[in-house]
């Protein structure tokens, strides 16, 4: 969890001390090591540096709830000092070659894959998450890195023909300028990957928030594009709260994207004030994914779909497989072979290979997800598995909830229509693969889908049928690949898919050129 202090004890969200900052480090100095206490800092037009007053933000172990780093929590004018930064930067990084930024990224690439281990030890450390899906994490991060160094030397635009004798049409792609990347705590070294990179390899300068959660990693991202070569100000990095740090890189006229990644709730709000400034944005928001299995499918691969997708990262995954839709001719029978599997999940800090489950990644987060299941329970939905608090075994001091599974939950419950973010999953039952369609359909999100078939036919028409932005056939709703789209529809999300070519393309405009090489005789018929 992430809490402020100043001067070593809690203080509210809010003013600073009023102190004077203290000076700024060298252009290469990286986020510094005290004991056991990493001491993270902003990175400001080439510079690492604490933030304007002397409050910071302490960051936990979700596991256990030892501080392990303190970050800044930036002012307004630490927000407004890394804008500047990225919009002096702009012209001459604008101005650079596509292919020489790419191998910038390229290099970072490099060297992220050169630390992938200790890199993931910190996400196990500072998020909770177990090694196994940190390591697998730090792997799609540097996918998307060296895909997007790739995309340096496809920056293109298209011809056409023209209506008119000797005459050339064409488009060209080019930044836009200053870019905002917001991005969340679950996901603190792939999302950022698939952001940051097409953004500089397409041109613009970035400024990145990361959640204050998991701040620790993604300078870690930063410092390997410092070591890769990249030009002060062209990325520049600030933690600090939404409604200080945030609100500024959405409003702030020198900002003229936005990439967001968060809470439905707040991707609202994002996407309504960047329509009124008129900024291009793209939201990634929640998810309220079904898996249906049908009575034809593998049971015994199901399973472990299943199993992964609701319970790895605790289910704080916005592509996480949060309601099962069983077939009733083959639900209980599915039921006996996943439930002692869901038993044998173990919770326990990341960093120990032996856990296969994370804890949540805070106080607030464990508390709303024991809401959900005690709603559930009210509700009347029969519990199956979990439903409390993971207490034992040391476990008292994390955010641990054991493995949740409703059976008989209705598409009106609670459980059905909201995203819980955790550990907890809700089946329903139906009578036909039509009315696994119809009930997969029924809630407001539209991210991810998975259906288990051997049936050729009903897995297209559910291809076809599904209301999402991303289909997986005989496997888990989680997952996504460098190469190909991501992102979803409904509730979910808004403006560009995000990762392949149209991530890139998001942080370009498209300019169309007209040359008229008639020798001044024009023809007649011009609109």
């Amino acid at each position: 969890m992430a809490t402020i202090t100043r001067g070593g004890k809690k203080a509210k969200r809010g003013k600073g001390s009023g102190r004077a900052a203290p000076a700024k480090t060298s252009s290469r100095e990286k986020p510094v090591t005290s004991g056991l206490m990493t001491i993270v800092q902003n990175y400001i037009d080439g510079c690492w540096q604490p933030a304007e007053h002397s409050v910071t933000i302490d960051v936990e172990d979700p596991s256990n709830g030892n501080i392990v780093a303190k970050a800044p929590a930036s002012t307004l004018r630490d927000a407004k000092a890394a804008i500047e930064a990225a919009r002096r930067a702009f012209p001459a990084w604008k101005a650079t070659p596509p292919m020489v930024r790419a191998r910038i990224v390229l290099r970072a690439f490099q060297i992220a894959e050169a630390r992938k281990e200790d890199l993931a030890r910190i996400m196990a450390i500072e998020g909770g998450k177990i090694l196994s899906d940190a390591r697998g994490e730090i792997t799609k991060g540097d996918n998307l890195l060296e895909f997007y160094a790739g995309e340096g030397f496809r920056y293109y635009g298209e011809t056409a023909p023209s209506e008119l004798a000797n005459n050339f049409l064409f488009t060209i792609r080019q930044p836009i300028g200053v870019v905002a990347i917001i991005t969340p705590w679950n996901f603190p070294w792939a999302i950022p990957c698939w952001k940051i990179a097409p953004a500089l390899v397409a041109g613009n300068t970035v400024v990145f928030k990361p959640a204050s959660f998991t701040p620790w990693l993604a300078a870690e991202l930063v410092k390997c594009f410092e070591e890769a070569g990249l030009p002060k100000g062209v990325l520049n990095f600030i933690v600090g709260a939404g409604s200080i740090v945030g609100n500024e890189l959405i409003t702030n006229s020198a900002v003229r994207v936005v990439s967001f990644t968060g809470s439905t709730g707040v991707g609202r709000k994002v996407e309504e004030m960047c329509g009124i400034l008129n900024k291009k944005v793209t939201c990634e928001m929640g998810g309220k994914n079904p898996c249906v299995i049908l009575a034809d499918a593998d049971l015994d691969s199901a399973v472990g779909g299943v199993l992964r997708g609701a319970f790895g990262n605790a289910g704080q995954r916005c592509t996480a497989t949060s309601r099962l839709i069983l077939e009733e001719s083959i639900a209980d029978r599915f039921l006996e072979k996943f439930l002692p599997e869901v038993k044998k999940l173990k919770a326990g800090p990341g960093i120990d290979p032996s856990n296969t489950m994370s804890p949540l990644i805070d106080k607030s987060q464990l508390q709303t997800v024991l809401e959900y299941i005690a709603k559930a329970k009210a509700e009347g939905n029969k519990l199956l598995a979990g439903g409390s608090r993971a207490m034992r075994d040391g476990l008292e001091k994390g955010y641990f909830v054991e493995p949740t599974v409703f059976d008989h939950v209705k598409p009106t419950d609670t459980l059905f229509r909201e995203e819980v973010f955790g550990p907890v999953l809700a089946v329903t039952r139906v009578r036909s693969f039509e009315e696994a369609i119809e009930v997969s359909n029924r809630v407001i999100f539209g991210l991810s889908s998975s259906i288990y078939t051997r049936d050729i036919n009903k897995a297209l028409r559910y291809v076809d049928a599904i209301e999402a932005g991303m289909v997986h056939v005989n496997s888990p709703t989680i997952g996504g690949e460098a190469q190909v789209p991501f992102g979803g529809i409904k509730e979910s999300g808004c403006g560009n898919r995000e990762m392949a070519k149209e991530g890139i393309e998001f942080f370009t405009e498209l300019k169309t050129v007209f040359i008229d090489y008639t020798g001044g005789v024009r023809a007649s018929n011009i609109y």
